[in-house]
Formats: structure tokens, C-alpha cells, sequence
């Protein structure tokens, strides 16, 4: 992607600007959202043509920039942009995501030479430096930033003034249950990891963590054994309880959320008492998988709903 596009001239403005001091540039977590909310707000920020260098080339000479563009008609997109939100949230201001709308915005991915959507490009130093297209998994998308981060550490100062100011608030010490908890998942021993979360639960109900983790555990087990062939079984056979679980699972593997939704919306429609009970509590734990105001879930909960009532 490096020298694919010259973005030298408009560089040489962000670069004068921050020296004079005018620009909003700042060390991670300390700029601000065009809202003007300080803090997490501005790890992710919509940006236009009129705010394209301040918030994309003026950021850059700080931490990377990672340009997500997209397009309100594209579902590839909507499956990408949610998980590159959490991944801000959670890297917090290491660097910041910057969001396009093309068809708002149509002079920027002409700049950047977009040719399909999704495309996400991280800009370092005022230049594209790495680039990809399409939607891809979370642990791929972890990877590839975890690799610009590597490789911008030491030119980007606002990478290290994050880190250490994450470190910094790591004031208290890590849960030992836990541990014990993420001891066994990383051993694979999908069982234990299990039974350690259970028991956080048991102690403490409203315990959220605990709650997600074990919902993920849950669906990771399954996800590794999950059939592609059970969803041709399963459609074959809609009144198949176990069937249209498995199905469901083998579609969310697959990256196929809305379809894994709707099939249990549809099997909570044909079910009723203890099946019924069944099916929309394991529902309910695919949706802990997801990030809290993810459109697909929520959408997923109100036909829940209609389906029950």
C-alpha cells in the first residue's frame, strides 16, 4: 500500500499545522471526536472530505489511523465495522478508527484508489502504510493491527504515551478465579473453562464477565465441531430441535450471523414449553457473543419477541 497512494502534499499541511499547534492532533485519548467528547469517544470518529485531515492526517503523526470505509447497501461491511469498534474500544487510543461513508464521501476512496467494499487502510506518519479488503475474522483483523502497531511503535509517540497510560490504570489485581478460568481455555479444556466461569455465576449472577466468557466458551466448543453438513440436515428437517441448534451454530461459524438468528427465531415459532425454553435460551446465548448495540442483535431480539408473543 506504501506509495500506492501520495498523500505527501496533504501530510506537509498536517505536519505544519501540528507544529504550530493548531491541529487537534494529540497523544492517544487526549484529542477529540468532531462531537467533542474527550476519552474513548474519539477512538472512533465519523469522518468527512471537510475533516479528512484532521482527523485522519493530523491523528496519524501521533498514533495510526485505520480507515474503515463502507457503505450503508453493503452487508459485508456491517458484519466489519462493529468488530473494528470493539477493537478500538478495546486497544484504548493505541489508535484510532476513522469511519467513511463512501457514497457521502465519494472523493476519498477515489483518493485512496478503493475499488471494493469493504476496504479498511491504516494511515501512519501522513501515508497508507497497510491495507485490506473484505470482511475478515476478528483474530485476523487482531493480527494485522497488532503487526502496524509493531512496526509504528517507535516513529508514533502516541502508541507508547497509550500504553503506558493503560498500564497505569490497571489498578487492580486480576481476579485469581479468572485466571483459573483462562489457565483452562487456553489449554483448550473447553469443560473446565466452563465449570470455572459456572461458579463465578453461582457466587455472582449479575457477574456481566463471567457472563460473556461463558456464553464464548460455550460456542467455542460447539464452533470447533461444527458440521457445514448440519445445516442441509436441518433444512431438511425443521422440526428437528437438535438439528436447527447445530445448524445455527455451524452458520455462526461460518460468519453468517443474520441467517443463524433467523433460523431460531423460525424453530421458536414451532416449539412450544421445554423446546421452545430450549431453543430461545440458546438464542439468548449467541447474542452475549456480541458486542452491546450490535444492529444484527438487536434486530434478532424484536423478532425474538414476536416470536414468543
Amino acid at each position: 500500500m506504501a506509495g500506492a497512494v501520495d498523500l505527501s502534499a496533504l501530510k506537509n499541511r498536517a505536519e505544519a499545522s501540528a507544529r504550530s499547534g493548531t491541529g487537534q492532533s494529540a497523544a492517544a485519548g487526549g484529542g477529540q471526536s468532531p462531537g467533542g467528547a474527550d476519552g474513548a469517544n474519539s477512538w472512533v470518529v465519523d469522518v468527512t472530505e471537510s475533516t479528512f485531515q484532521t482527523e485522519i492526517l493530523e491523528r496519524s503523526m501521533q498514533v495510526p489511523v485505520i480507515v474503515d470505509l463502507w457503505a450503508d447497501w453493503c452487508q459485508p461491511c456491517k458484519q466489519l465495522s462493529p468488530v473494528l469498534e470493539r477493537l478500538a474500544q478495546q486497544d484504548g487510543g493505541r489508535w484510532v478508527l476513522a469511519k467513511i461513508d463512501v457514497d457521502a464521501n465519494q472523493r476519498i476512496p477515489q483518493l485512496f484508489g478503493v475499488q471494493s467494499l469493504p476496504t479498511v487502510i491504516a494511515v501512519a506518519n501522513g501515508q497508507p502504510v497497510e491495507a485490506f479488503a473484505g470482511a475478515q475474522p476478528e483474530a485476523q483483523i487482531r493480527q494485522w493491527l497488532d503487526s502496524i502497531l509493531d512496526a509504528q511503535r517507535d516513529q508514533l509517540p502516541g502508541i507508547r504515551a497509550a500504553e503506558q497510560g493503560a498500564q497505569e490504570q490497571q489498578e487492580e489485581p486480576e481476579d485469581p478465579r479468572f485466571t483459573v478460568a483462562e489457565d483452562a481455555l487456553e489449554r483448550g479444556d473447553y469443560p473446565a473453562a466452563e465449570s470455572a466461569y459456572q461458579k463465578i455465576l453461582d457466587a455472582e449472577p449479575g457477574n456481566e464477565q463471567a457472563k460473556a466468557a461463558l456464553a464464548q466458551v460455550r460456542f467455542t466448543a460447539r464452533a470447533e465441531s461444527a458440521d457445514p453438513s448440519a445445516i442441509e440436515r436441518a433444512d431438511a428437517a425443521p422440526d428437528d430441535v437438535d438439528a436447527q441448534l447445530a445448524a445455527s451454530d455451524a452458520e455462526l461459524a461460518a460468519q453468517r450471523v443474520e441467517p443463524a438468528f433467523d433460523r431460531l427465531v423460525r424453530t421458536v415459532k414451532r416449539t412450544s414449553g421445554d423446546e421452545r425454553n430450549r431453543v430461545r435460551e440458546h438464542l439468548i446465548e449467541m447474542f452475549e457473543l456480541f458486542p452491546e448495540g450490535d444492529e444484527r442483535v438487536a434486530t434478532a431480539r424484536r423478532n425474538l419477541a414476536s416470536a414468543l408473543f
